[in-house]
């Protein structure tokens, strides 16, 4: 059984306590009366003498009244709370999941800490992402200074195409705009009918912060909406060499400044603490890349778990309002309650031997005066 009301409110526990308070008030007022009609008694004399002038003892049925109308109030409180019973189960469907893989397409992913490289590296293990959640929905944003996108879709193929076919030098705006990105990954959620629904999660790739705009107000707003941000911030602050890659794919040599030094790429502390905090914000994780790794593997086995355990399918108790019954108890009690007077009906009493011969008598002197003025006339 359970209650329609929830009772961890702070305003339901005080309209229960001011329903108990008034339940214990009225059965301290009942027995208040009792005691009160015990002192007149015995202000009017003697109670042993003045039991024997009353025609009837009181006391039991006033006592079985009182409890009659205390659990009526009990009832009906009960009633008031609207209890709800099992009744039968239910199968509640799996829910879908709708991820929008956000990934970093700046020329720093061409750096080669993990091997073959950032972006190729992780643009391998985001389509075995893909392929580990079957039934999942997705989409895809590829940004560096401007983001380009693909909408939500049950093709995951379709996403893992998208993102193959892309490269860094692609990419017609150079930079990190990772709250551009975000920002059109709410796009594409807010675009689609049936997202609504389902539970949204993004899961960014990145290896820099955004100097551009601010990603973390857009986090807030995604943290509003009931979307997760899931970071995988790929590098660290140890400076890497950015090697310079031709059309063709091939390393032509390092890229490098207008004094001819050797360009770098690593993660501030600012940058860093950005990244975390955009995850926290949305209740999300964020995963470094260590030993080789990009770390979408660890997201994508949370993504599993989520699936397998909170959205699975579930059978639920099916509860049905059952206030009636109590609400039925009270009354009847109320009913049974007034319908109880505090003394037995008094029984008519036979008329005696000696009352039966003198009325006989008079009806006999009766009926002989009518003979008489009967004989005058």
């Amino acid at each position: 059984m359970k209650f329609a009301y929830d009772f961890g409110s702070l305003w339901i526990i005080l309209v229960a306590g001011a329903c108990g308070a008034l339940l214990v008030l009225f059965a301290v007022m009942l027995v208040l009366a009792s005691f009160a009609r015990g002192r007149a008694t015995a202000r009017f004399g003697e109670p042993a003498l003045v039991a024997k002038l009353e025609s009837y003892d009181a006391t039991t049925r006033r006592t079985i009244k009182g409890v009659m109308l205390v659990i009526a109030m009990l009832c009906a409180f009960v009633a008031l709370a609207r209890p709800e019973f099992g009744n039968g189960t239910r199968l509640i469907p799996a829910t879908n999941l709708d991820v929008i893989v956000v990934l970093d397409y700046s020329k720093s992913m061409y750096a080669r800490d993990i091997a073959p490289s950032r972006i190729a590296r992780a643009k391998a293990e985001v389509a075995r992402l893909i392929k580990d959640l079957p039934g999942a929905r997705f989409g895809a944003v590829a940004f560096a200074g401007e983001p380009m996108s693909f909408p939500l879709t049950s093709d995951g193929a379709a996403i893992a195409q998208f993102f193959r076919q892309l490269d860094p030098n692609d990419m017609p705006v150079g930079g990190t705009a990772t709250a551009r990105a975000l920002e059109r990954a709410r796009e594409l959620f807010a675009s689609d009918p049936k997202a609504k629904d389902h539970v949204r999660v993004i899961v960014l790739v990145t290896d820099g912060e955004d100097l551009e705009g601010d990603p973390v107000s857009v986090a807030d707003e995604c943290a509003k909406e009931g979307t997760r941000i899931d970071v995988v911030q790929i590098g660290g602050r140890a400076p890497e060499i950015i090697p310079d890659v031709g059309p063709d794919g091939k390393v032509t040599g390092l890229r490098r400044d207008e004094a001819g030094r050797p360009l770098t790429t690593e993660l501030t502390a600012e940058g860093e603490a950005q990244l975390a905090k955009v995850a926290t914000q949305t209740n999300g994780t964020i995963v470094r890349a260590e030993h080789g790794e990009t770390g979408i593997d660890k997201i994508a086995k949370d993504l599993q778990r989520m699936m397998r355990e909170e959205l699975s399918e579930k059978v639920e108790t099916v509860y049905a309002e059952e206030y009636a019954w109590p609400l039925g108890i009270a009354l009847v009690l109320l009913v049974a309650e007034a319908s109880l007077s505090e003394t037995p009906r008094r029984k008519k009493r036979a008329p005696a031997p000696a009352q039966k011969k003198k009325r006989a008598g008079l009806r006999r002197r009766a009926q002989d005066a009518e003979g008489a003025v009967d004989a005058v006339v």
